[in-house]
């Protein structure tokens, strides 16, 4: 199969149309959203939503988001409450995913066999303007080889689906640079399921009943099933290994100046310690106190480490509080909770 790739806007309307006629068709088309690069299907199709888990090498049990034009939408594949819209007049369209009861026409193909469907509205105009003219909900989980880190650019994608689908949208560089946050509602309160953009303060300035599900900091039990994308499965994860370091208990530059020495490595480093570092295979991440340029940039780098060709990375360990809890829960999952120092670490 021949991989197309077509730069677009909202106005581009000969291309989305060509895209739009793809979804209904039952085939599959990479699109630009405002956090990464989407693989979008007709959600509403269970033979195009099993072609999206073989592209990308998904365990069937891993639920995909399915994108609405706008949140009224949503009535037509689940069942809503009113929190759901107080949240979506607080942040759609945008970066939060909310889970649902689903209606019967919503295949369960998509759900990885749950009664739920997760549903958001993105912002990014490309996607909801391919949306409206499918007319269909879209189900988009993030367009790279399952396990790796997710796309922020239409040649991400390339690199992972050439060959695998027949046109990839190029809407520029995502602007958040991680996926949406994933909440679930229960009994009037708020379940974080998956830390983003919108965070757990956010939240709890609609529903201050709102708290933070264990797996997110944590891995998920033996037999619990995933009730979002990105619980359950080592997921982000370059082809290096991945160490992270807790700078309370390891002096960061020091230690990986001397494996800068010893070890075909990369070292994510904040913009302060450039100086400090042996000029070879640093992936500066931003600077100390800028959440918005680390998150940002987090796949990028960690795709630009496999460029690399090295044996090993090591990063910071991220805070797990507030803007920061986003990059610490892509990191812990990409480092397979391998942590260098505290009391819980290995170093």
């Amino acid at each position: 199969m021949k991989t197309e790739i077509f730069w677009v806007d909202e106005n581009s309307i000969d291309i989305l149309s060509r895209a739009s006629q793809l979804i209904k068709d039952g085939s599959l088309v990479a699109i630009p959203t405002e956090t990464v690069y989407g693989l979008g299907a007709n959600a509403l199709d269970k033979n195009a939503c099993l072609s999206v888990f073989k592209a990308k090498g998904r365990p069937a049990d891993n639920p995909l988001i399915v994108h609405v034009s706008s949140p009224e939408e949503a009535e037509k594949i689940s069942f809503t409450c009113p929190l759901y819209y107080e949240l979506a007049n607080r942040f759609m369209p945008g970066p939060l995913t909310i889970i649902l009861p689903k209606r019967d026409n919503v295949p369960r193909e998509a759900t990885g066999g749950l009664d739920t469907v997760a549903i958001r509205c993105p912002s990014h105009p490309v996607a909801r303007k391919l949306i409206e003219l499918s007319g269909v909900p879209i189900a988009a989980p993030s367009a790279n080889s399952s396990g790796k880190p997710s796309p922020t650019t239409a040649m991400h994608v390339f690199d992972d689906m050439n060959g695998k689908i027949p046109m990839i949208l190029d809407g520029g560089e995502c602007d958040v640079g991680v996926e949406s946050t994933v909440i679930t509602i229960k009994d009037n309160s708020i379940i974080l399921l998956r830390p983003g953009k919108v965070t757990l303060e956010d939240l709890k300035t609609v529903c201050k009943d709102s708290q933070i599900a264990g797996a997110v900091k944590e891995e998920l039990k033996a037999g619990e099933k995933p009730l979002s994308p990105g619980m359950k499965y080592k997921h982000y994860a370059p082809k290096a290994e991945l160490y992270l370091i807790d700078d309370k208990y390891i002096d960061f530059v020091e230690f990986t100046k001397q494996k800068q020495k010893t070890e075909n490595c990369a070292v994510m480093c904040y913009d302060e310690e450039i100086s400090q570092l042996e000029n070879k295979n640093l992936l500066p991440v931003g600077k100390r106190e800028d959440i918005k340029m680390q998150t940002h940039n987090l796949f990028i780098l960690l795709r630009r480490a496999d460029d690399l060709g090295v044996d090993t990375v090591y990063a910071h360990l991220p805070q797990d509080e507030g803007e920061s809890l986003a990059i610490y829960n892509r990191m812990i999952r990409a480092c397979s909770h391998r942590v260098l120092g505290g009391i819980n670490g290995k170093g």
